[in-house]
């Protein structure tokens, strides 16, 4: 199975009444970052750039239950920084998981396996842990060796559990499509329980700014990664809605939803999207009430937006485009692993 049946009814569910309450700017999913602090210093990252007094700080767990509830959305992915750095992030995910949210822990899986006792398997928590190729890629990605082997250890360990166990990878230019293959068909064979993939986000305080992709790059090169997977040749299962898919591989042209990821930190509602450094509001109300969101996305000409395609910008935008009736059948199957 790729998406959670119980979690695409939900989402499908509040996207419904959302409509039907007539609200044209919702959020989906919070990006929930309960602190900064990472135990990598990943060249494509530009959380840990953040000072020192920053990076000590942590959310509490009743600031991050403040925030979902004040945000609504029925999705909590909780990003970093490293989640598992923080000392109380039991208690957080065991919170969010008893409100009925859709939980993506975040991670780069070091600390994954001695930490999973810590937690209980529930099909409101999934650990999505960051994979950005086979081994020798991720580790030169990460700068460190031993982190892929690491990681792929702590998946086999939490599926043996029970838990849901997901991935991310995110693809910088210059990436060999077939690496990407590699790794999509060796976490097939783990049994996976859905891939996220994304194009990388030139970041403004990344060390490396000379790896991130443009628009059309993104394009070629998703389409030759997933090609196998369109020919019915490989049966890898993606934690997308399909059409999100469409998007990267230029079947689809969809405008950033930026509203629909918003993000909070230990510096409040970041404005205004995750990947932007822009300043921060105090509640998220402020958040959609003063930001003009007219300046953001590939359409405003803003150049910060230019070939953005991350998945926290446009994955809101295909989730509604799937509520379209041309649209249903083929997101559905996404459910159920059969989307191609």
């Amino acid at each position: 199975m790729a998406i959670h049946l119980q979690q695409a009814l939900s989402v499908g569910q509040y996207l419904v009444t959302q409509r039907l309450r007539g609200r044209k700017k919702f959020p989906l999913v919070l990006m929930l970052e309960p602190l900064f602090r990472c135990n990598l210093a990943c060249t494509g990252c530009g959380k840990i750039q953040h000072p020192t007094e920053i990076l000590k700080q942590n959310l509490s767990p009743e600031d991050c239950f403040r925030a979902v509830e004040e945000c609504g959305a029925p999705v909590v992915s909780i990003p970093g920084g490293e989640p598992l750095l923080h000392p109380q992030i039991d208690a957080i995910v065991e919170g969010l998981v008893a409100r009925k949210k859709f939980v993506y822990l975040c991670t780069n899986g070091i600390l994954l396996e001695k930490s999973l006792d810590k937690f209980k398997p529930s099909p409101y928590l999934s650990f999505s842990v960051h994979l950005d190729g086979p081994q020798a890629l991720h580790d030169k990605c990460v700068d460190r060796d031993g982190v892929f082997e690491k990681a792929i250890t702590a998946i086999k360990a939490a599926k043996a559990k029970g838990f849901r166990v997901t991935t991310n990878t995110t693809i910088f230019d210059g990436t060999d499509p077939k690496d990407i293959q590699t790794l999509f068909d060796l976490l097939t064979e783990l049994g996976i329980d859905g891939m996220m993939v994304s194009p990388g986000y030139s970041y403004e305080w990344a060390p490396d700014q000379d790896h991130f992709l443009r628009q059309e790059q993104t394009r070629s090169l998703f389409r030759e990664i997933l090609a196998p997977f369109r020919a019915g040749q490989k049966a890898w299962s993606f934690n997308h809605n399909p059409l999100f898919l469409d998007f990267l591989t230029g079947e689809k042209d969809y405008e950033c939803t930026p509203w629909g990821s918003p993000s909070y930190s230990v510096l409040g509602w970041q404005k205004p999207c995750y990947l932007l450094n822009e300043g921060y509001y105090e509640t998220f109300q402020e958040l959609l009430d003063n930001t003009d969101w007219d300046r953001y996305g590939r359409k405003s000409g803003n150049p910060k937006c230019a070939d953005c395609m991350v998945h926290c910008g446009y994955e809101p935008t295909a989730a509604m485009d799937a509520m379209q009736p041309q649209n249903i059948t083929r997101s559905l199957g996404a459910v159920f692993g059969a989307a191609r």
